[in-house]
This record gives C-alpha cells, structure tokens and sequence, in this order.
C-alpha cells in the first residue's frame, strides 16, 4: 500500500468517524455557530470540536451535554429492560411449581420473625456463603413454613439475577426412574448457582430411593455449589443415623448445609383456615 493509498484510508476513517457522530448528535432548530462552532441551542455546549485525527485537521462532530446524558439515559433503560428480562427468564426456570414464584419476603406474615431474618441475612452474605460451599439445613414439623422461607431466598436471589432452581425430590426422582440419562440430569442442577430441594425424608425408604438420594446429594456436595435443602425429619434422626446408607447421606448434608429449625405454628393449615373464613363469609355462614 503507497502513501496516496495510506492517506485514502485514513480520509475515509475520519469520515466515516464524522458521520456516525453526525448521526448520535444532529442539528436541531436552535442550534447556533460560535467561532466557526456548531453549539446546543439547548445546553449551549459544542456539538462541534477541531483537533487532528490520524494526522489530519478536521472539524468533526462532538456529542452536546444534553445529548450525552439523553444517551446514557437510553444505555441505562436498555440495561434496566435486559435485566427484568433476565430476571423473567431465571424466575421462569427457577420455579417448576409456578405458585412458588410469588412467595417473597413481602408476603411474610411475621409470624416467625427469627427464621425470616436468617433467609433475609442469607441473602445479603449470600457471595459469603457462595465462598464457603455453604448452603442451609431447613429442618421443623409439616406446615411451619420451610418451603415458603425457600422460596422467599430463591426469589430475592433471582431478583439479583443469581441462577436458582427451587424442586424438590419426589420430581426428581420421577425424572430420574424415567431417564438413563441419571449423571447427565444430576450434572444439569450444577448451572444453577443455588438449588433448592425440597422435602427430603418424603421419598420410599427402599434401598434404591436412598441411593437416588445419596446420588443427589452427593453430586451437589461434589459441585461446591450452595444447597437449601427443607425435610420434616428430625434433627436427632440427621446428626445420629440409624443406617449406613443414611450416614452417607447426612454426613454430607451436615457438611454443605447449616441447619436452621423452623418453628412457626403451621403456616398452611392457617391458611386453610383463612380460606374457610373467607369461602363462609361469601357463602352469608
């Protein structure tokens, strides 16, 4: 390439350049000229600059205050509109029982304010937690409340864009009894940066469930990725064993989950007899 081609190239550069910023800063009614300079009628800042591009002295066009920061007002909305996009798409994927989707912390009843403040501080040391492998134990009687305090973590979580996946074991197994596929279904939780497994003790205590189990837990152990698991077993029954095949099991959940009692009077038996009230009061009982 010569010279005359050189100075070619770097001419339609600059003008190529010049035209692209026409394009983001164009002149408007009240614009004016100031020293030989197109100025904002708006801002009155310069959409006009001179100065030397590639050896060249040229006057170009420049983005006016008021330009820019309509601009980055734009940039900041397309970012807003991606993010809740995304927010959509975790939520969507997080949640195989769409009704869980709308248990969060604002539908708290207050009722059990110890274990909502330990979800809630879960969430905001959740990188700690991310850091320590660690993930939550949620242990108490049927109805107290476990799954809903899950899904309030899982939902403020996806509200930070984090990947969770909130199932429980009975869909896992009837996806697991269905596939020969075990290591690949088991290897797929780990793109999700939180998984959530709800109800552990609720599945057959026969040797192949408590193997399907161990294999859950065990793969997830393995990932380093935190886990919520909720059960309506015991703690005595999870820290002192019966079996070896139980040990297994526990002796990994203790290890990658902190254990946390949920003691609410339960949670669903008042909401059923909410409804009742209310079907009663529509009903003129």
């Amino acid at each position: 390439m010569n010279a005359n081609d050189v100075q070619n190239s770097i001419t339609l550069a600059v003008s190529h350049i010049a035209k692209n910023a026409s394009q983001l800063n164009k002149q408007n009614e009240n614009d004016y000229y100031e020293n030989g300079l197109l100025m904002c009628g708006k801002c009155h800042t310069p959409k006009q600059c001179r100065g030397f591009l590639f050896g060249v002295e040229r006057t170009v066009t420049c983005i006016c205050k008021c330009r820019a920061e309509e601009l980055q007002a734009e940039r900041e909305r397309e970012e807003h509109e991606k993010r809740l996009a995304r927010v959509q798409e975790l939520r969507k994927a997080g949640f195989p029982e769409r009704e869980l989707q709308s248990q969060t912390f604002s539908h708290d009843d207050g009722a059990d304010e110890r274990t909502m403040r330990a979800m809630k501080n879960f969430v905001e040391h959740y990188d700690d937690f991310r850091r320590m492998h660690k993930g939550l134990l949620l242990y108490g009687n049927s109805g107290s409340g476990k799954t809903f305090a899950a899904a309030c973590v899982v939902n403020a979580l996806i509200d930070k864009g984090v990947a969770c996946l909130m199932t429980n074991f009975g869909r896992v197994f009837n996806t697991l009894w269905g596939t020969e596929q075990k290591q690949a279904y088991l290897d797929g939780f780990n793109q999700f940066e939180l998984l959530v497994l709800d109800d552990l003790g609720a599945e057959r205590r026969t040797e192949f469930a408590q193997e399907l189990v161990f294999q859950i837990i065990d793969s997830r152990c393995r990932s380093g990725l935190p886990t919520i698991i909720t059960t309506n077993l015991p703690i005595d029954a999870i820290k002192k064993p019966q079996t070896i095949t139980e040990t297994r099991i526990y002796d990994r959940i203790l290890q990658m989950c902190h254990p946390v009692e949920v003691t609410h009077a339960s949670r669903r038996r008042k909401k059923v007899a909410e409804g009742f009230a209310a079907t009663n009061k529509l009903l003129g009982l």
